[in-house]
């Protein structure tokens, strides 16, 4: 009997608890198939059940909990036709346009409003199949957030009234996932889908999609589905730059940590064309060196509004367009602001000044600073430190029940912002203080990016493939939901006029042999070694600053990679069969992006897109999406234009191309 549990190198470890079959094949057939079970896949699945689809949906983790919005939300964006807005679908786009930070000219139009003209009554939706949205208890009857006829509560502007905060909002995937299940829709939960499979085997642009091969990472068992119409949902890449959670957990990513880019990585493979692969950037890139998310003092996001004081007690002002803002502005025409006649502004809230740092280094203020909470109003302090810091995804359990059980009062005390260098803490604009220090090489996907091409039916260039979510470059939990359901719509609609296509036997075994050849091998290099070594490449090559010298060396790199150490993964049970496959998405996704900044023949201002070979920016004939898309292998690029979906065939008006593709009517 083993006894001496120190030493670790001799130490014979647990039985796997699932018996391991990495021989057997599942097969499943279905009118539409979903991967990933986030808000858009829960959404997606809904839809197309209602309508009477036989669908299965696919994750990596558990439905109930499962996706970037699945531990909650505080708050739902652009419930632009709410009995209190003041903004229209249009105005909105408006405002998407001007705001870099949310895509600016590079935000994918045609989602934005589908989700503007669908984001109220998918909320409307959500509360008929139980989830608590409005101030139910009258909790915080006669606030200014609070519309007291309807009980629904307002964040960031309460005068245009498009972002609802939300009383229930941690309950959201689990209110999602309960009718999942009571629609009868086929869950296969600890799932990867790892390649898609299409018509004859054939892959590249043109090809055909019906269905994918998939392996749980419980029992190693594979999976192969046959669908008449396919929707990715699985998420935004991460850990190209920096992969590992284990500096602080999961707030060393901001999405679910299962987001790998498998979603991305699969459609190209198939031959779809993806843009905004090239775009990147740092203001979330800092790997292990944030602090808890929502969990620091802050001014910013969900902490919109928070007092700001020095070490002194001084109070920062909050600013906006560099002119001080009182307390009766803070939340007045903000976000999304009107100017004179209407018109919809940049929509910027109130930020600390852009000149802190020189204010700092001169003394006039003292760090640290602090967010001071006891001196908001009782009702903006409750909502504030209650209701959305108790319901924002990853702050329920860790931030607000942990702080209070360990005796943080906010009526009492305040929370310090974070210590940072002054020129990257407050630099320009403000950011969040969770973000932690920025290290401009560690870089993340760009909110908004690295998605498909894809139409007004939320159609791919390929046939039978439909994208929602994240993979369609939206980032908001509405968003998720409403393109979820709209191309769940459009998938149906198709898959009614489809027969279901067998799948190619041959394209089943050439997957199946690149998913366990990790299996086969005894010893070599650990997938956290491989994904390491990757995010290094990355680093050193595809950084702040490119140049096509630079670029390359990293496609090199992964080219050497690819011949060298990626043939020498193994895995020693399903887990990190799941984990090895990933460091196959991973490589993949990177190689892309270094391609896709090599085409980018300018800088970005909008995207923080830097060529240092290249003197000129994205404006004039520069001013487009580059797509890259994979035929054999090999990578190809090309570019469409920024507002390709207001251009033939499409009508120019974002109202008429939705009344034709939204099919509500089926």
């Amino acid at each position: 009997m083993y006894t001496n549990k120190t030493d670790i190198q001799n130490y014979p470890g647990i039985k796997w608890p699932y018996p391991v079959d990495y021989e057997k094949i599942n097969r499943i057939s279905c009118d539409v198939l979903i991967l990933g079970g986030g808000l858009a896949g829960c959404a997606a699945a809904i839809a197309a059940a209602r309508r009477g689809a036989k669908v299965a949906v696919v994750d990596k983790g558990p439905l109930v909990r499962s996706g970037s919005g699945g531990t909650g939300i505080d708050h739902w964006h652009d419930a632009c036709l709410n009995p209190k807005s003041k903004i229209s679908p249009e105005q909105l786009m408006e405002f998407y346009f001007q705001n870099p930070y949310w895509g600016g000219k590079y935000t994918m139009g045609h989602m934005r409003y589908i989700q503007a003209m669908e984001s109220y009554k998918a909320l409307l939706e959500l509360e008929k199949i139980g989830l608590p949205i409005r101030d139910f208890d009258d909790e915080f009857e006669g606030s200014a957030f609070r519309d007291d006829t309807t009980g629904l509560m307002y964040a960031y502007d309460y005068e245009n009234c498009t972002v609802i905060r939300l009383k229930g909002g941690a309950l959201l995937k689990p209110t999602l996932s309960a009718e999942v299940e009571r629609l009868g829709v086929q869950a296969y939960e600890y799932i990867m889908a790892s390649h898609l499979l299409t018509e004859d085997g054939k892959t590249g642009p043109g090809s055909r999609v019906i269905g994918a091969i998939a392996f749980s990472g419980r029992t190693g068992e594979c999976y192969v589905f046959n669908a008449k119409s396919t929707i990715i949902c699985s998420g935004m890449p991460q850990g190209e730059w920096i992969f590992s959670t284990e500096f602080n957990g999961a707030s060393s990513k901001f999405w679910d940590p299962n987001n790998t880019g498998e979603g991305q990585a699969m459609m190209a493979e198939a031959g779809a064309e993806l843009t905004l692969m090239e775009s990147n950037y740092t203001i979330c890139a800092n790997g292990g060196m944030r602090w808890p998310m929502y969990g620091t003092g802050d001014s910013n996001n969900t902490w919109y509004g928070c007092p700001i004081v020095d070490a002194n007690g001084k109070r920062i002002p909050y600013t906006q367009n560099g002119k001080v803002m009182d307390w009766s502005e803070i939340y007045k025409n903000t976000w999304p602001g009107t100017g004179d006649g209407g018109s919809v502004t940049s929509g910027s809230l109130g930020e600390l000044p852009g000149d802190l740092p020189e204010k700092i280094m001169s003394g006039e203020y003292k760090l640290p600073f602090y967010a001071d909470l006891p001196s908001m109003p009782p009702d903006e302090r409750r909502v504030l430190w209650g209701l959305m810091i108790g319901n924002e995804g990853k702050t329920n359990y860790p931030v607000y029940k942990l702080y209070g059980k360990y005796g943080f009062d906010p009526d009492k005390d305040m929370l310090q912002v974070p210590v940072m260098a002054p020129k990257s803490n407050f630099n320009k604009r403000a950011k969040p203080y969770w973000n932690g220090e920025v290290y401009e090489p560690w870089r993340e996907c760009q909110k908004c990016s690295n998605c498909a091409v894809y139409d007004w039916t939320m159609k791919t260039t390929l046939d039978g493939l439909y994208v929602a979510g994240l993979t369609a470059g939206n980032n908001f939990a509405s968003g998720a939901i409403t393109t979820g359901a709209y191309a769940a719509r459009n998938a149906w609609k198709a898959a009614k006029q489809t027969e279901l296509i067998p799948v190619n036997e041959d394209q089943v075994q050439k997957y199946r042999e690149q998913i366990y050849a990790p299996t086969k091998r005894d010893y070599g290099i650990g997938w956290k070694e491989f994904k390491a070594g990757c995010a290094r490449v990355m680093q050193g090559n595809c950084g702040e600053y490119k140049s096509d010298e630079v670029l390359q060396n990293g496609l090199d790199w992964f080219k050497s990679i690819r011949e060298g150490e990626m043939q020498q993964l193994y895995a020693r049970n399903p887990h990190e069969l799941m984990r090895t496959n990933e460091c196959y998405t991973q490589i993949m996704v990177s190689e892309m992006t270094l391609t896709a900044s090599m085409a980018r023949k300018c800088s970005s201002p909008t995207m923080n897109f830097k060529r240092l070979d290249y003197p000129g920016t994205d404006e004039g004939e520069n001013e487009k999406y580059i797509t890259i898309t994979v035929k054999d292998g090999k990578y190809t690029t090309g570019e469409i234009p920024v507002k390709y979906y207001l251009q033939a065939p499409y009508a120019q008006s974002f109202k008429e191309n939705y009344d034709k593709y939204c099919a509500l009517e089926d």
